[in-house]
């Protein structure tokens, strides 16, 4: 059972409606999933959404490895809304179905670019044991930059922010018929 409120847009108050109006009209065209929680506290929507703008859009990291990077952190988490709404964009940005499709099930995936497998290790490390052994720092930064190494980290964050508001308020998936995990 979800714990989101819905909130009615005629009953926002005047800086819920701005946030409301900001997250509608930019690149995600709606306000769903965790924004409508946050969007409780707006001014947590709005910097958080401001955040997330920059992690999935601006960031040095191509789209293919933080697509990665958020299905890495949405299966950590469980979190079925997150990875229902990422798998498509996933596939789009390069990531192959095997690939997917091993996050999914915990197992190894087949990478064949090193940049996918720095990146994998990378979150998996990070997420799994709280730190980056430096074989993986290492191989990070010689894949990604330093920068991209940066972008990585604050996707992760991003999305674990993402995800346990997914978790916490029991968010229902956009297909809650067809869970994946």
């Amino acid at each position: 059972m979800s714990r989101v409120v819905t909130l009615d847009p005629a009953t926002l108050s005047d800086r819920q409606r701005e946030v409301y109006e900001a997250i509608a009209s930019g690149p995600r065209g709606g306000v769903r999933g965790p924004l409508a929680v946050w969007l409780e506290r707006p001014e947590l929507a709005d910097h958080a959404q401001a955040l997330g703008r920059y992690c999935r859009y601006d960031s040095s990291l191509p789209p293919r490895l933080s697509e990665l990077a958020i299905l890495v952190t949405a299966r950590h988490w469980s979190a079925e809304y997150e990875w229902q709404a990422h798998k498509p964009h996933a596939l789009k940005a390069g990531l192959s179905l095997a690939i997917v499709e091993a996050i999914r099930d915990g197992a190894e995936p087949p990478f064949e670019a090193e940049d996918e497998a720095a990146t994998y290790a990378f979150a998996t490390a990070l997420l799994a044991t709280k730190r980056v052994p430096e074989p993986v720092w290492t191989r990070a930064v010689a894949a990604l930059g330093r920068e991209g190494v940066v972008d990585l980290t604050g996707v992760l964050g991003y999305y674990g922010l993402i995800s346990m508001t997914i978790t916490a308020f029991e968010v229902p998936a956009p297909d809650p018929a067809a869970p994946e995990m």
